[in-house]
């Protein structure tokens, strides 16, 4: 597999050369700001106001711009993991009302 997108992430923090980003350059290696590894709803958002708030607006920017998405790899392996699947399957139940027939009594 390519470079992930949180190593992208990673690497350009470290580029800038600032100690201070030590926390976010670690939180983005553990996937922290990754669009399938994070614990977040929205990691773009954190990321961006992370990176506002450590003066950082120019990597605020790129990340904007997508430069640090997931890329289609990352994509294809979330959708082959476990989780993935069991969140193909919750969502095909609840577009098809399987859950309710599921929990339903027999009539």
């Amino acid at each position: 597999m390519a470079k992930t997108s949180k190593d992208k992430l990673a690497e350009a923090l470290e580029e800038i050369g600032d100690p201070a980003l030590e926390p976010m350059i670690q939180q983005a290696r553990e996937g922290y700001y990754s669009d399938y590894e994070s614990p977040l709803p929205f990691p773009c958002v954190a990321l961006v106001s992370d990176l506002m708030r450590a003066k950082q607006g120019r990597l605020a920017e790129r990340a904007k711009m997508g430069e640090f998405d997931a890329t289609k790899e990352e994509a294809d392996a979330w959708a082959a993991s476990e989780e993935g699947q069991a969140t193909f399957r919750e969502m095909l139940d609840t577009a098809t009302g399987s859950e309710n027939r599921r929990t339903s009594p027999r009539q």
